[in-house]
């Protein structure tokens, strides 16, 4: 079972070692480690390393570059839709501004008459004193 996860690694990531992830490294240079015959997997996949480096690098022609980029989906603009939320946003803004400025304002005001009433009060009622005495 363990040699045949070795040669399915050595198939994955080739025979450099430092492609391979990290915790499969560990096993892989353990199992060799304890049996030095398995080390002929990765000679092998270097064998096959060497012949895809060596293979020439296939390069898109003109036209097949234009047809798959005309194929590619297009990206939708989300701008129209940032511009829809940062409008509601500052309308929600306004709304909530205009709501609590009623709202303050009549409290406000209804203090004021209170505070005016008081002040009448307290000042009619001096007067009068002054009248009886």
């Amino acid at each position: 079972m363990k040699a045949e996860r070795l040669h399915e690694l050595a198939d994955a990531y080739g025979a450099d070692l430092r492609r391979w992830p990290a915790s499969e490294r560990a096993f892989a240079e353990s199992l060799i480690a304890a049996d030095p015959s398995l080390k002929a997997v990765l000679d092998q996949a270097a064998a096959l390393d060497a012949l895809l480096d060596a293979a020439p690098r296939p390069v898109p022609s003109a036209a097949l570059t234009a047809r798959i980029l005309a194929a590619a989906p297009r990206a939708k603009s989300r701008l129209g839709k940032a511009i829809w939320y940062l409008g509601a946003g500052w309308a929600a803004a306004a709304c909530a501004g205009v709501v609590a400025g009623v709202g303050l304002t009549t409290h406000l005001t209804a203090d004021a008459r209170a505070d005016a009433v008081l002040y009448q009060s307290s000042l009619t009622s001096v007067d009068d004193t002054e009248l009886l005495g």
